[in-house]
């Protein structure tokens, strides 16, 4: 007669399936929060199709859309991986989510993942919407796509490192003021939806070495230019990206 064992046998799942449970709970939030719905597509959407429609800004020669749609989702991967998930990162050390979180199977390293798992899909809907809206707009683009992904990748790298550095450094409201700002400043000086060439020469080349700046310049050089590696953007980004995720990797406190 077979005895059968009833008795519990508590297991943690896999890293995969933890991970996958973490990130799809961090898009949830992010899709149910207005404010990240207003940074990473409203905001970015209204600003092409603006811009594109009218004639308030000097954009040069060509179609103002061509020159609007790789500094808007340059825009857009700033939006999520650095003011949203600085923000959003910093309100939940403050109210001990991440201690909270700490105390489970899920590691640092999971919890880390998923964050930037998230990140991932967030970009990857908004730049369908946006390319979607460019196009309708009459958005002709060029160049190689792989080399686009490649250029989003850092600087998604890039802007992530940063962001996490200031959430885990810096109180919660102090982080919430200092990233508005920061978006506020780079889309004005970054080249998003103002050519660098309308500043003095010397400190366009100045603004030319911010992130947002360098992501923006590789995605026009590639998709409205047809350039097919722009060396130059990507090592400032890759610089970027070392030196964010270094310092995050550093400094980051969890509680």
């Amino acid at each position: 007669m077979t005895v059968l064992d009833f008795s519990p046998r508590p297991v943690a799942a896999s890293l995969p399936r933890m991970v996958g449970a973490q990130a799809a709970y961090e898009l949830k939030a992010v899709l149910r929060n207005g404010e990240q719905l207003l940074l990473t597509l409203i905001i970015p959407v209204l600003l092409l199709v603006v811009f594109s429609l009218t004639s308030l800004l000097d954009l040069g020669e060509g179609e103002r859309v061509d020159f609007l749609t790789p500094g808007v989702l340059a825009l857009a991967v700033m939006s999520t991986a650095f003011t949203g998930q600085a923000i959003g990162t910093g309100f939940e050390r403050r109210y001990g989510v991440l201690k909270r979180l700490g105390a489970t199977p899920l590691p640092r390293s999971g919890l880390i993942l998923a964050k930037t798992l998230t990140v991932v899909l967030v970009e990857l809907i908004q730049a369908v919407v946006i390319i979607a809206v460019a196009l309708a707009l009459g958005w002709s683009p060029a160049g190689n796509p792989a080399a686009a992904v490649l250029a989003v990748l850092l600087g998604t790298a890039a802007f992530s490192g940063f962001g996490l550095l200031m959430a885990g450094t810096l109180r919660a409201e102090a982080t919430l003021a200092a990233a508005n700002l920061v978006y506020l400043l780079l889309l004005v000086l970054g080249g998003v939806v103002f050519p660098l060439d309308k500043f003095p020469a010397g400190f366009a080349s100045v603004l030319e070495l911010l992130p947002i700046s360098a992501l923006s310049g590789a995605l026009r050089a590639i998709l409205a230019d047809g350039t097919a590696l722009p060396g130059a953007q990507l090592l400032i980004l890759a610089g970027w990206a070392v030196a964010g995720l270094a310092l995050a990797a550093r400094f980051f406190r969890w509680e």
